[in-house]
């Protein structure tokens, strides 16, 4: 048994309401459960009850038995001096206020049926993998469909919270924003926190200064990346030098001092070098991007933006004085895809709620239109029988795994409260 159990129990009320008494004997009408808060202090607060002819008004406390009133030292906290209701599965112990008056006591475990109880015990057994594993498959597709859409507002509100922190970082720059995001995304997971240190270390202002000279924008990201700070017989590569001690002088820039990128573990394709060459390719044909991205409302038009290669040098070449087979080196469609996920749908909602607009609509359609990812999580629901046709789907089935499966939430997940419901 555990409290989560409890907070479900009662702010559901799903319990036997009409025959509720105090552990003393006195009738107890619930007239309202009060706000779950989740925070420190009690769990319910601002509830309303009848106990005997008295009505009372104040806070819901829960716990296993009595006794953890005082192993959590609630009797030193003035928080709790407003409980009416001490609500708990098993009385060992009478709690008393400071002012030596008795809280009431309602022992839940004789109120709840058996169903609802092995309902719980089965969802919380311990499986392989998550703990409805058997039973997800069988969900009413209304209730699972509705949860879908929950869980991406979620996570697009998770995705959002960094981007108002880089705004406060740019005073509400969102060109310079989308460039860092880019950036950091680019840079996939092994280079993306090194490639937003490489963004911010480059003032925006000059980014939109010189996006009209690819040399100049792969220079200074190249040499801010700390690619340029060796010798080499490249003329490519002397002439990127150049320019980048040049454009520090011009702009009095200092020259920072970041960790080196990975090569190591990296398919050719995504070599830090190309992907920083396609992140200035983009920049170079792409003026005032944020203003075309914010507008976008299709994934066609999407792609047709970034469609973008690193330039004519990285087609024969994946480092620097080491020549390779020519080839084009394009954003593929699936890298596009992540994009998309990562930077571009959170990014409009971020936006738009900026402006007091709601665009879910919108954004879960366009994830619609995007391909399904794919990694283990998304192979192991597949497995048991949660096929994803979309990127949407996907984005809310690792919501669910991370914030709720992982933190074993059942609790709190429309899944798992769903299969509370079933009958014997």
């Amino acid at each position: 048994m555990k409290e989560d159990f409890l907070h479900y129990l009662w702010k559901f009320k799903k319990f036997d309401l009409l025959n509720l008494r105090t552990f003393t004997g006195e009738e107890i009408t619930i007239i309202h459960v009060g706000q779950y808060l989740e925070l420190a202090g009690p769990d319910f607060f601002n509830a309303q009850i009848t106990i005997g002819n008295q009505k009372w008004a104040g806070n819901v406390e829960i716990h296993i038995k009595s006794s953890d009133w005082y192993v959590h030292h609630h009797e030193r906290d003035a928080a709790y001096e407003n409980v009416i209701l001490h609500v708990v599965w098993e009385n060992d112990t009478t709690i008393f206020r400071s002012d030596n008056s008795e809280i009431p006591v309602l022992e839940l475990k004789k109120y709840v049926d058996a169903v609802t109880i092995t309902n719980y015990q089965a969802l919380i057994a311990p499986k392989s993998w998550i703990f409805c594993e058997k039973e997800l498959s069988k969900i009413d597709s209304f209730v699972f469909k509705n949860w879908q859409e929950r869980l991406f507002l979620e996570r697009l509100e998770r995705k959002s919270q960094p981007i108002y922190d880089l705004l406060e970082e740019t005073n509400q720059d969102w060109e310079a924003v989308l460039f860092w995001l880019l950036a950091k995304n680019f840079g996939l997971n092994t280079n993306g926190e090194i490639f937003l240190k490489i963004a911010k270390s480059i003032p925006f202002s000059i980014i939109r200064k010189e996006n009209f000279e690819l040399q100049n924008l792969e220079a200074l990201i190249f040499g801010t990346a700390g690619l340029l700070a060796s010798e080499k017989e490249d003329a490519y590569f002397k002439d990127l030098q150049f320019r980048y001690f040049y454009l520090l002088h011009k702009y009095q820039i200092e020259k920072p001092i970041i960790e080196p990128v990975h090569f190591f573990k990296h398919r050719p394709d995504n070599f830090p070098t190309i992907r920083l060459s396609q992140l200035a390719g983009l920049y170079h044909s792409q003026h005032n991007l944020f203003s075309k991205i914010i507008g976008f409302n299709s994934v066609a038009n999407i792609y047709h933006i970034l469609v973008v290669s690193a330039s004519l040098y990285w087609q024969n070449h994946y480092q620097f004085d080491r020549e390779s087979p020519k080839k084009k080196k394009g954003l593929s469609k699936s890298f596009v895809d992540l994009i998309i996920i990562n930077t571009i749908i959170p990014l409009q909602f971020a936006y738009a709620k900026s402006q007091g607009k709601d665009v879910l609509e919108e954004l879960m359609q366009l994830l619609h239109e995007v391909a399904p990812e794919k990694n283990a999580i998304i192979d192991k629901f597949n497995s048991f029988g949660i096929k994803s046709t979309n990127a949407f789907e996907t984005q809310s089935l690792l919501q669910l795994k991370n914030e709720y499966c992982n933190k074993s939430n059942c609790l709190k997940c429309g899944i798992g409260m769903e299969l509370l419901k079933k009958e014997a």
